[in-house]
């Protein structure tokens, strides 16, 4: 094995470890934060200001947390398709940064003592109402057939995909089938979709999320997955290709 094949190697065995830390790594800071005496009798201390179990920032990070665990997901399916070392660098980068945000945003809802599904059986972005956004052809590819499930802005939940932007098991399967140039095509339309979907729900939060922290951070998304989408559709260009839509 070559040293620059060792040395990639060893970047994504380090990088391995480090999404997992990070994946946990709210529930560490929660468990630190509460062991500070605020406990008394086995009773749990009051939350103060925390947001209501239907607010939109409980919202956001539960569907966001579930939103980009596929994203990390779909860019170790891809490390492992393709040698080319900018996609695997871009998915490098998505897969760090998407699973700290993750670790965060489930950290919170720990801290707000609040569950991380929807109570109710509540439709995912249902915290975003109606009307918010447009996401006709933005990964909703297959939707509206038979035995699927909507969620609150019409969305046809299907084949795994749950939110807009979502890819489908299938579309999953595909890209663990796939290698080379071939991969790293379907994981850049794949997470070009992945992107504007979680764009819009980003600029969901923005609007309407009260927490300053969660503000910030969905805000930051808003202009982080944007500058990724400009630099994704420059690599499918560069492949003879483009987003699906």
């Amino acid at each position: 094995m070559s040293a620059a094949r060792r040395g990639r190697r060893a970047e994504w065995v380090a990088g391995s470890a480090v999404v997992l830390a990070l994946l946990f790594a709210g529930a560490a800071t929660v468990a630190s934060a509460r062991d500070d005496g605020t406990h008394r009798a086995g009773v749990p201390a009051p939350v103060p200001n925390a947001p209501a179990v239907d607010s939109a920032d409980a919202g956001f990070a539960r569907d966001m947390a579930v939103h980009h665990q596929q994203a990390v997901e779909m860019s170790f399916i891809v490390r492992d398709r393709t040698r080319d070392e900018e996609v695997r660098r871009l998915a490098y980068d998505i897969a760090n940064t998407q699973a700290n945000q993750r670790g965060m945003m489930l950290g919170w809802l720990d801290l707000w003592e609040l569950p991380k599904t929807a109570p109710g059986g509540e439709p995912p972005m249902a915290w975003m109402g109606s009307g918010h956004g447009d996401h006709e052809g933005h990964g909703n590819h297959g939707a509206g057939t038979a035995g699927t499930a909507g969620t609150a802005d019409g969305y046809r939940a299907h084949d795994g995909s749950l939110m807009p932007g979502m890819a489908t098991r299938a579309e999953l399967d595909r890209l663990r089938g796939a290698s080379g140039r071939d991969a790293e095509i379907l994981y850049l339309r794949l997470m070009t979709d992945h992107h504007r979907g979680g764009i819009d729900m980003a600029r969901g939060c923005a609007r309407l999320c009260a927490v300053k922290a969660e503000n910030r951070l969905a805000r930051g998304m808003v202009e982080a997955q944007q500058s990724e989408l400009d630099m994704m559709a420059g690599m499918l260009r560069a492949r003879g290709a483009g987003p699906r839509t």
